[in-house]
């Protein structure tokens, strides 16, 4: 099916959304993550189902237990509605948690979303959280010089710009 411009827009400010929730999660931002979803918006994440903006607040503490998360993007399809002004969607997702022994978690999984576009701005309305599987192994560290690296919990909590 052939988009018109306004569409491929609009589609690209959905994937933005999704990738401002991962970035905002990862880095333990707040205001990011809160960026990805209206107000009035609900996440069903399993243990958590409710108000999104106060499930960003339930993040900011839960996700503590990990020095670092990576929330990695596979597939995301989206569907956008007749009136420009709602969407579906469906993101696969990885993610890797990494505990301080350098443990590692790993979750496999997909969020069911509903977009709205509201004053020109895209934002999840409802999301829901699928779980597929999830992993737990002891990481064995590759054989390099890993402390002379910038470590990835040095801007954890920190809100920051993007780029160095």
């Amino acid at each position: 099916m052939p988009y018109d411009v306004q569409q491929l827009s609009d589609m690209e400010d959905i994937r933005q959304c999704a990738l401002r929730y991962c970035r905002g999660v990862d880095r333990l931002d707040p205001e990011i993550m809160r960026s990805a979803y209206w107000p009035d918006a609900t996440d069903n994440h399993g243990a958590f189902n409710g108000n999104a903006w106060e499930f960003v607040d339930h993040c900011m503490t839960a996700h503590l237990r990990w020095r670092a998360t990576n929330h990695c993007v596979l597939n995301h399809a989206i569907e956008l509605g007749a009136n420009g002004q709602q969407a579906t969607g469906e993101v696969y997702n990885v993610t890797y948690l990494f505990h301080a022994d350098d443990s590692l978690d790993t979750w496999y999984g997909r969020y069911l979303d509903r977009y709205e576009k509201r004053d020109s701005e895209w934002r999840i309305v409802e999301r829901i959280c699928v779980y597929e599987g999830s992993s737990h192994s002891k990481t064995i560290p590759m054989q390099i010089e890993a402390a002379a690296f910038t470590q990835g919990d040095f801007d954890r909590g920190i809100p920051r710009p993007l780029g160095p």
